[in-house]
């Protein structure tokens, strides 16, 4: 064997530098090193190779000029590998993988997971046709090395993913380097690309590069082909994490300079996050958010600039605080998931406008340990997707029963996550929030809800859900007053109980996890200064008046809403021994099927809508039904209408979204509905780009 690798080094060395084994030229241009990895072009397309920690390396007996070369790993599963068989893997490569391209055929590194496999005549032809610079083989993996092949030694090459990758020739050694391919952030969704340090312990790395010329950073996008044979749920999935959530070796923003200067890099990665790692998800980068996670519209945003929706003309708004998340997911094809929070609408809302699906999950499935908290009573994690069985699929493996979130925190009972499909009988249709204002839009739904009647075998019902809340003849089949005598009862029927336990809940969270600590620390190091934070902070935080907030307050309101959510899922929307919810309700999450702009003033017109105007006659909006009642809440795209642009001047497309609202704990029973309404063809995917359909 040992002669294999004398013949192997000066080959390689001769070939990986003058190119003389073959015609090919050596492809790789614009090479910039760096201490983390190396950037270069290949067929004009940019890549990032990580060469701080290499995947597999090789002790070579040789030493050659350093050297970097595209290669591609091909991972047989046969004792007989032949010409076909070859051509075909490296037909899928090219056609279902955007990170690979012939390109990355310069070298070819082959290996098995049958021992002893070897080559048939007709693969030894179809390798010699590829025309290679250089052939590597895991000596191993095969019996016998061709004569125009090169043979490594050692076990490193079994665990090497097939895919492309970038080899490193240095110093006697050959190191195999994770590849990423580079991608703009053409609408500015991102904070930050990140990729896997694969340090041993962890850790992620942001990636320091971005567009110049497009103002976006650039986002590493690993090869799909590596996942194929990783049997756990979500390998291979691209994600994008909102930057709220810590993840080890990244530094976590929440949307906020100063908070970036008082807070260290992440040293631990977020239970929520690293159960997507643990399912073989690949963190991409994290994602924009209005500061602290508020509700700010995009054109009071002052430390970033908002994201920007690719929808229509390109100036819609990405409304709510996990804006980036909903806009990435709508623009970029790359881009298989976004994880972002929901308080008051933050999921719900960005779903909406850019046309995606998203949830707010019951409250308390997820946990939000090692996340900046917005309001630890009403903060819930969901996910954004662009197809409705993917979206399904991913949600019922990433919400694991071991995550959820400790009752204590939330005051409300354990959750309990049938995978039900016994479905509801009845829809409320609340006449508060529908029909929709814009009859186009109205007629999609109309049509949507006469479809789901008839799969479900379901009725629709008109309500008037506001009416029902503030009517205190709704108590009696349950004597709440017994259970929760603190609580003045009569006084909940105009809603005043419920915001003043919500507002009391985000204030001792801030308080005491956010503000509290940020104002102090800022004024400390900087001179008794207060820290420069957005405009509705800044007022927010030197109005509050927290004096009156203790812990016995904060559990106080911890008890209301928890009354509450029991009210409501005893009187509104029940469980029966036949369905984990009696019914379901829809309502509009904030457009009316109106297009709402990122520039204030565009939002004047009669036909475009303010995304937090509460409806004429309700005493909450859509989106804040289940941040009070701790329900379950998916935002689902539709269809699209037409709209002429103040901006393009021509007629663009806006998307149509509905909001279905569930019990509390039937999410899974949801996806399921979701998923066989997709397979009736009542919901489908939705595009990247101008248009949803």
């Amino acid at each position: 064997m040992r002669s294999w690798i004398s013949v192997f080094v000066k080959s390689l060395f001769f070939c990986t530098t003058v190119s003389a084994i073959s015609s090919r030229q050596d492809p790789v241009v614009n090479v910039q090193p760096s201490a983390q990895g190396v950037t270069y072009e290949l067929g004009n397309v940019p890549y990032f190779a990580n060469i701080e920690h290499p995947r597999a390396i090789f002790d070579l007996d040789y030493t050659t000029a350093s050297r970097f070369v595209p290669a591609t790993v091909i991972l047989a599963n046969q004792s007989v590998v032949t010409g076909s068989y070859l051509k075909s893997t490296i037909s899928s490569y090219q056609t279902e993988d955007d990170v690979f391209s012939p390109d990355f055929l310069h070298i070819i590194y082959l290996t098995s997971t049958v021992s002893e496999s070897r080559l048939d005549s007709t693969a030894e032809q179809y390798l010699r046709s590829l025309g290679a610079a250089c052939l590597l083989f895991n000596a191993s993996s095969f019996e016998r090395v061709p004569s125009n092949g090169y043979a490594l030694e050692g076990d490193h090459g079994t665990s090497l993913p097939p895919g492309p990758f970038t080899i490193l020739v240095n110093n006697g050694s050959i190191s195999f380097l994770d590849t990423y391919r580079l991608y703009d952030d053409n609408f500015r969704t991102f904070i930050a690309g990140a990729y896997p340090s694969n340090n041993g312990i962890g850790s992620f790395a942001a990636l320091p590069a971005m567009n110049p010329r497009l103002w976006g950073p650039l986002i590493p996008v690993p090869s799909r082909i590596h996942s194929w044979n990783d049997n756990r749920p979500l390998a291979g999935k691209r994600v994008a994490v909102k930057d709220l959530f810590d993840i080890k070796g990244l530094q976590t923003s929440a949307g906020s300079q100063a908070w970036i200067q008082v807070t260290p890099i992440a040293n631990s990665t977020a239970p929520a996050i690293q159960r997507l790692i643990d399912l073989g998800a690949v963190i991409v980068g994290k994602f924009k958010l209005a500061q602290f996670a508020s509700g700010e519209d995009p054109w009071n945003w002052t430390d970033e600039q908002a994201p920007f929706n690719p929808r229509g003309d390109g100036y819609l708004t990405c409304s709510a605080s996990s804006s980036g998340g909903g806009c990435g997911i709508a623009a970029y094809d790359w881009l298989d998931a976004a994880i972002g929070t929901d308080t008051g609408s933050s999921m719900r809302r960005p779903a909406s406008v850019s046309g995606t699906f998203g949830n707010r999950p019951s409250q308390g499935m997820m946990s939000l340990e090692g996340a900046v908290p917005l309001n630890a009573g009403e903060d819930t994690v969901g996910v954004f997707s662009r197809d409705p069985v993917e979206w399904a699929e991913f949600a019922k493996a990433w919400y694991d029963p071991s995550l959820h979130e400790d009752p204590s925190i939330n005051s409300l009972p354990s959750l309990s996550v049938p995978d039900s499909t016994a479905f509801p009988k009845r829809i409320l249709y609340p006449v508060e929030y529908l029909p929709l204002a814009n009859p186009a839009a109205q007629a999609i739904l109309d049509n949507f809800l006469h479809g789901m009647t008839k799969v479900f075998n379901m009725t629709i019902e008109q309500t008037n859900f506001t009416a029902i809340a503030s009517n205190a003849s709704i108590y009696p089949r349950v004597d709440w007053g017994s259970i929760y005598p603190e609580i003045d009862w009569d006084y909940l029927v105009n809603w005043r109980l419920l915001y003043d336990a919500g507002a009391t809940l985000q204030l001792w969270t801030q308080s005491t996890k956010v503000y509290g600590p940020l104002i102090s620390t800022w004024a400390a190091r900087n001179g008794g200064r207060f820290p420069p934070v957005d405009a509705a902070w800044r007022k927010g935080w030197t109005d509050y008046d927290v004096s009156h907030i203790t812990q016995a307050v904060f559990e106080q309101a911890l008890r209301t809403k928890a009354a509450a959510v029991n009210w409501f899922q005893d009187e509104v929307l029940y469980q029966t021994p036949d369905s984990c919810s009696e019914a379901l309700m829809i309502c509009d999450g904030g457009t009316k099927g109106l297009p709402s702009f990122r520039e204030e003033d565009l939002n004047n017109s009669p036909n475009a809508s303010f995304m937090n105007v509460f409806p004429e006659h309700a005493q909450v909006s859509c989106s804040g039904i289940c941040a009070l009642f701790g329900c379950v809440d998916f935002t689902i795209p539709l269809g699209q209408v037409d709209y002429y642009s103040p901006v393009t001047m021509v007629t663009e497309q806006w998307p149509v979204t509905i909001n279905i609202i569930a019990r509390r704990g039937c999410d899974f029973m949801l996806f399921n509905m979701i998923k066989k309404l997709a397979e009736e063809g009542m919901l489908r995917s939705v595009k990247t780009g101008r248009t949803a359909f």
